[in-house]
């Protein structure tokens, strides 16, 4: 499985980039800190080593005692000497760490100071416990120097301060967080606010001629997309309003000549010439009357209802029984739906109707499940093929190809079906049966 860093939200990108920059900030000032805080330790235990070997070779050229104490004289001594001045190298403790960076930077410190050194090394001594005594910080160096064939030797103390360093960039980040990614995700949440609302209001259908413009709210950037889209959708309404005039009025000016038309061809001698004329100016009322239901679908004044399934799918399959037709009821979840009911009884009569069609007889049943009521209208039909179902959804399709309304009428049933169904923020899918049959189903969504 694919693992998905980059966030969906605008929230999460922001502040998954605001993490991203502080992390690597913080990583940049880790390295810069580090590389600071070694010349500081090298500066400050290389300088004291270089210090105490000048000022070692100063006494000697001056015959002066070495107050520090050199190898001869405190060769018996207990107390180990600070400065080592002998022609054979100082002992090393076996758990003694070499360091060459420190070396290299007391070797370049002397030949700064004009000091020709024939080698330089350092290590790191082990540390002991000091019994009854306060406890140094730092840990205790050992750099020796050959010049003019002596070695001159000499402890040093060095910081080392790499857990306090790490710390406090710890805590440095967590505070840099806490003050950068809360404002940033207040600003994100406030710029995401209103596009949630702009996102839902785009979601909702057109034909539901929404026009209670959006808040104007948060960046002026989101201001100006959300006055763009309550102008557009005004727009929208207004040009759905006028084709409803013109279509009304397009249905007034056809009926009235095929009403006319009709009383005429009553008084043809001719039965089966009048027969003939009569159904064909008959299509034509239907289908004009199913082309404006497909055009109006979903545009009407009736308001939504929340309706109980239980009791509209009894109500419509009891009207199918009283004129004789062939309609059962199987399982009916007790849900309720937010819709406008005519509407949803003409969607379901129309598959209803297709499934007494072509498929003998019609069942209804209601399932939910995931907040979701589908309402199940199955036949005893052959079924369709795959191209069948992805076309007659589409206005005009039919599954019976010839043009006779006897066998099926205009090929808009479904059409209507599949538009009232998003109207209400369904949608309608066609599926073949297991054993045989096709399964036409209404999704919507539950109200509680």
């Amino acid at each position: 499985m694919k693992l998905r860093l980059w966030p969906k939200s605008l929230i999460g990108q922001l502040v998954f980039a605001v993490a991203v920059m502080l992390f690597v900030a913080q990583a940049v000032n880790f390295v810069l800190l580090s590389r600071s805080q070694k010349q500081q330790t090298l500066a400050h235990g290389g300088g004291m080593a270089v210090a105490r070997i000048i000022d070692a070779m100063d006494r000697q050229q001056r015959g002066l005692p070495d107050i520090e104490g050199g190898h001869d004289e405190r060769r018996g001594s207990r107390r180990e000497p600070k400065v080592w001045i002998d022609a054979v190298p100082p002992p090393v403790p076996q758990r003694a760490v070499p360091l060459p960076d420190l070396a290299a930077y007391v070797g370049n410190l002397l030949a700064e100071a004009n000091i020709p050194t024939e080698g330089v090394q350092a290590w790191a001594l082990p540390q002991r416990p000091r019994l009854g005594r306060t406890h140094l910080p730092g840990r205790t160096v050992l750099v020796a120097a050959r010049i003019g064939g002596r070695y001159y030797g000499v402890r040093s103390r060095v910081l080392m301060g790499g857990t306090r360093l790490q710390g406090f960039l710890v805590w440095q980040t967590l505070s840099l967080y806490l003050l950068l990614l809360v404002p940033v995700m207040l600003i994100a949440w406030r710029a995401a606010r209103p596009l949630r609302d702009l996102t839902r209001a785009a979601r909702a259908n057109p034909a539901l001629r929404d026009t209670t413009p959006l808040d104007e709210e948060g960046p002026s950037d989101v201001r100006d997309l959300i006055a763009a889209f309550n102008a557009y959708r005004l727009r929208i309404a207004t040009m759905l309003s006028d084709k409803d005039r013109m279509l009304g009025a397009v249905g007034h000016d056809l009926r009235t000549p095929l009403a006319s038309l009709r009383v005429r061809v009553e008084g043809i001698e001719d039965d089966k010439l009048r027969d003939k004329m009569i159904a064909s100016i008959d299509e034509m009322t239907a289908m004009l009357s199913d082309i404006l239901a497909l055009a109006r679908s979903g545009a009407g004044t009736e308001a939504q209802e929340r309706v109980p399934l239980r009791e509209l799918i009894a109500e419509l399959a009891a009207d199918y029984r009283e004129r004789g037709k062939d309609v059962a009821v199987g399982e009916v979840a007790d849900v309720h739906v937010l819709v406008r009911p005519m509407l949803l009884k003409r969607a379901l009569r129309n598959l209803a109707d297709n499934a007494i069609a072509y498929g003998v007889r019609a069942r209804l049943s209601v399932t939910a499940a995931e907040g979701r009521a589908r309402i199940v209208v199955s036949d005893e039909g052959p079924g369709l093929t795959a191209e069948q179902i992805r076309t007659l959804i589409e206005p005009f399709a039919r599954g019976e190809q010839s043009r006779n309304r006897a066998t099926g009428g205009a090929g808009l049933g479904l059409s209507i079906a599949r538009d009232i169904a998003e109207g209400e923020g369904g949608a309608l899918t066609l599926a073949n049966r297991t054993g045989g049959g096709l399964d036409a189903m209404i999704e919507l969504p539950v109200q509680a």
